[in-house]
């Protein structure tokens, strides 16, 4: 994957965690009470109010978004990769416990849900890919030729 379509997808991941961290973080009533926003409600439904896991959340959710905004600033792919296995190791499970949850969700919601979390989900995989092999090779030409500078 080039650099650029990394960073496009390191700016989305940012986007996307600092939309949910910041709301969960700084206004977790209103984040239990109505995200994501637009008339549905995804949280409120799953069980009491917990504002401890809610801000817990919340900061997970922003820890994601500056590791993608560090990843999207630096030279290479590495950054972005690791960011990507973070992305994923967190958006499966994520992803496994809401599909298990459904139930009485109206059809709307159901499809938010898989779509917005498998997007995520999806987000983490692809940046996890590596770069062409001619990219790579040229760096690395020009990793030994700093070196022997």
């Amino acid at each position: 994957m080039s650099m650029n379509l990394r960073r496009v997808l390191l700016w989305a991941t940012a986007a996307i965690g600092a939309f949910v961290g910041l709301w969960g973080a700084i206004a977790p009533d209103s984040f239990y009470a109505s995200f994501p926003g637009f008339g549905r409600v995804w949280i409120a439904i799953d069980g009491p109010f917990n504002e401890h896991l809610i801000r817990d959340v919340g900061a997970l959710y922003l820890a994601l978004a500056a590791a993608s905004i560090a990843a999207a600033l630096s030279d290479g792919p590495r950054p972005g990769q690791v960011v990507g296995v973070a992305w994923t190791v967190f958006g499966l499970p994520h992803l496994i416990y809401h599909v298990t949850q459904f139930g009485g969700m109206p059809t709307i919601d159901v499809v938010g849900n898989v779509v917005s979390l498998g997007g995520s989900l999806l987000l983490g995989v692809v940046l996890m890919l590596p770069e062409p092999r001619r990219t790579r090779a040229g760096r690395e030409k020009m990793d030994m030729t700093k070196e022997n500078v």
